[in-house]
């Protein structure tokens, strides 16, 4: 028998302002069954925060990874996502933890410049991709996840 192949990755592709990439980000944690680890450089998006909270509701375990930027972020939704269950940590190690990454049931990537905040939703050219059926792919992001959690501390207001 000869070696096997991943199947062939599925891209899809989002463009803001034109476009809102709120919407596919929503669709795929609604669609989540297992798990969401989330990494954000900034997250104000209260629609997101929101699908995150329902995905915990549902049973999903959802774990989040924000940088140091969003302990005193007028609109940040820490508070938001800490009150309902989820736990999250503070990425202080570097100067600015600037990934924007959603991983959906170890199965999915969502990365690119696209922060959740409505200035990236309705005001800057911004880009979304989501990969799928590329398995080694998915677990170099839960694995860079895991490192990044691991030098972060728990946050507790």
């Amino acid at each position: 028998m000869g070696p096997t192949f991943s199947p062939c990755p599925k891209a899809t592709v989002c463009f803001s302002p034109e476009q809102d990439c709120a919407v596919p980000i929503i669709s795929e944690i609604d669609q989540s069954k297992e798990s969401i680890l989330v990494q954000e450089y900034t997250f104000t998006l209260g629609t997101v925060a929101k699908s995150l909270i329902n995905a915990k509701e549902r049973g999903v375990d959802v774990k989040v990874v924000l940088d140091k930027s969003q302990l005193h972020s007028k609109y940040s939704v820490i508070s938001e996502l800490f009150s309902n269950g989820i736990p999250i940590w503070i990425d202080n190690k570097p100067k600015i933890a600037h990934n924007k990454v959603i991983i959906v049931d170890n199965q999915k990537v969502i990365t690119g410049s696209f922060n959740l905040s409505k200035t990236a939703e309705k005001g800057n050219a911004e880009n979304l991709l989501i990969i799928e059926n590329y398995p080694e792919l998915v677990q170099q992001y839960v694995k860079n996840w895991e490192i990044r959690m691991s030098q972060s501390y728990q946050y507790a207001p």
